[in-house]
């Protein structure tokens, strides 16, 4: 009877569970197998360093709701992709790591890179396996595959020794498991849909807050029906960004602090009171907030704040549930209500001060003129990848999403290092779209040399370094002892691409700026932006600190 390799075993059963994308760095015992995932017809993608191939898989699972697959291998590859699996776990999405292992019979004898991989996993993790035998292979990844996808989303681990890699089962014999289908869709408890909207029609200054959980649960018609028939005011979280576009009417985001603090009852929409939300708790928030929480897992309900209502389930079912109960009972909230009226005045003030720091002429450039130039020439339905201190958090409020899942930054984990590998999944999961990558002088230096990886690929990113020599703020000149935020001044980030062959732009000027992000458009191969900006610039004036203690 034919013999089929394990190689072949284990890339076809990939396949089968809706694989569609792998990143990550070949070497032994992983070398054949990374050659016969593509010809079996998977999209490999060769990546410099595991970590960043880690982040490709995570940005897959949020933006496609199947898990993206890094493959790596044994001991010190397998280390390096944890920082993967650990950023996906905060962030709760769907990922799937597989690294090679030696071979069973060696475990425990000092075997070339062992390693604990299992242990190492485990804590980031919702299953941490092995298969027992080549041939249940095909069980084990449709399980791994599932259970990233079920319930609360997250990684999974599949150990993969070198004696199941290399061997063979007849081929008329493999024990093919299904593809499984999509995760179930809970509903939540009618009566707690009910209590919701008595809390929200209670409220005299309601808020609705939408999270990154109801971008990956493609909720964004749901949520958007609710927020136009109820009128309610909403901020995004900063994955929740277009889930309903930047630019709504109802978008309170300019005026987030005073938002946060008086609302008198808010309603989380796959959004989490950790500490991105500032715990949920005072200063930030009223002492006595009132929480309706929607939330996949119902273990989430009431952390930090007791939850007055809980709706545990999906967000896109849930949604349709309030929709369908307030199509019942309308209701909104008067566009003349002391809330409303509180809220347009602070978005007002905001803006204007926010306008005229993007108009600044003042040399070096700062932040808000950056972002500004980039925004006027940013597409609708670009992909925003970001990260970086200032050039991150600035960014959230400078840099619009107009869809949903097109937002990607360092996350709930906090995570630098995660730009290129974001940005390369999103280039190759959206073939269709322009994505940007602007990053802060540091988290470029995390995984810079990812934009090897996306010239190879000839992947059209648009990489945008906002350079101000160092980590939060740098020096003009090094001095001595060297400043340990401090970076090597001016440094030519553009000169690296263009070792690769892409296009790199060195930028002093506003004029200087427009002109490389028109020319960047018309490039076909990626494109690096090095801008360089005053050292000192910073946010404008913040009313609490970007921690709460």
């Amino acid at each position: 009877m034919a013999q089929l390799d394990g190689t072949a075993i284990i890339a076809r059963s990939l396949k089968r569970q809706g694989v569609e994308h792998i990143f990550g760095v070949m070497g032994f015992p992983i070398v054949d197998l990374a050659q016969v995932v593509q010809r079996e017809g998977l999209n490999y993608y060769g990546f410099r360093n595991e970590q960043s191939a880690s982040y490709a898989a995570g940005a897959v699972g949020f933006m496609t709701g199947r898990p993206g697959v890094c493959m790596t291998v044994s001991g010190p590859g397998m280390v390096h992709a944890v920082a993967g699996l650990s950023n996906a776990w905060a962030n709760c999405w769907p990922m799937l790591l597989v690294s090679g292992a030696p071979d069973s019979y060696q475990r425990e004898q000092g075997a070339f890179q062992e390693a604990p991989q299992l242990e190492a996993a485990r804590p980031f993790v919702k299953l941490s396996t092995r298969p027992d035998s080549l041939a249940r292979v095909p069980a084990y990844i449709e399980k791994c595959v599932r259970t990233s996808m079920a319930g609360r989303p997250g990684a999974v681990y599949l150990d993969l020794p070198n004696d199941i890699i290399a061997g063979k089962h007849d081929e008329a014999s493999v024990p093919w498991a299904p593809c499984c289908g999509a995760p179930p869709r809970p509903l939540a408890d009618p009566r707690e849909v009910e209590r919701a909207l008595a809390a929200l029609r209670a409220a005299k200054r309601p808020l609705v807050i939408v999270g990154k959980g109801a971008a990956y649960a493609h909720a964004e018609h749901e949520v958007r029906a609710f927020l136009e028939a109820s009128r309610l005011p909403f901020l995004a979280a900063p994955m929740g960004k277009g889930v309903v576009p930047d630019d709504h009417a109802q978008s309170v985001a300019p005026a987030r602090s005073l938002a946060l603090q008086e609302a008198d009852v808010i309603f989380l929409i796959g959004a989490r009171l950790n500490w991105i939300m500032h715990f949920g708790l005072p200063p930030r928030f009223a002492r006595d907030v009132r929480v309706v929480q929607l939330d996949i897992a119902a273990e989430e309900i009431g952390t930090n704040v007791p939850a007055e209502v809980g709706l545990v389930g999906d967000a896109q079912a849930v949604m349709s549930q309030l929709n369908e109960a307030l199509s019942a009972a309308p209701w909104q909230l008067a566009a003349d209500s002391a809330w409303w009226t509180a809220l347009r005045a602070k978005i007002a003030e905001n803006d204007a001060q926010v306008a005229a720091m993007s108009r600044d002429d003042a040399l070096p450039m700062g932040y808000y003129r950056v972002f500004g130039e980039i925004r006027a020439q940013l597409p609708r339905d670009a992909i925003i990848v970001s990260e970086g201190a200032n050039t991150m958090d600035i960014g959230r409020s400078m840099m619009p999403n107009f869809a949903p899942r097109q937002r990607l930054d360092a996350g709930t984990f906090g995570t630098m290092g995660v730009g290129p590998g974001f940005a390369i999944a999103a280039a190759v999961t959206h073939p269709d779209k322009r994505v940007f990558c602007i990053e802060g002088d540091s988290a470029f230096g995390f995984s810079g040399m990812e934009v090897e990886t996306a010239c190879r690929y000839r992947l059209p990113i648009t990489f945008i370094v906002v350079n101000n020599n160092g980590i939060g703020a740098g020096e003009t000149v090094l001095s001595d002892p060297i400043p340990p935020n401090t970076y090597t001044p001016n440094a030519r980030y553009d000169k690296v691409i263009e070792a690769f062959g892409g296009r790199g732009f060195f930028v002093n000027t506003p004029d200087e700026l427009r002109k490389a992000l028109s020319d960047a458009a018309l490039e076909s191969m990626p494109t690096l932006i090095n801008v360089m900006i005053n050292p000192v610039s910073t946010r404008k004036p913040q009313k609490f600190d970007w921690l709460t203690r």
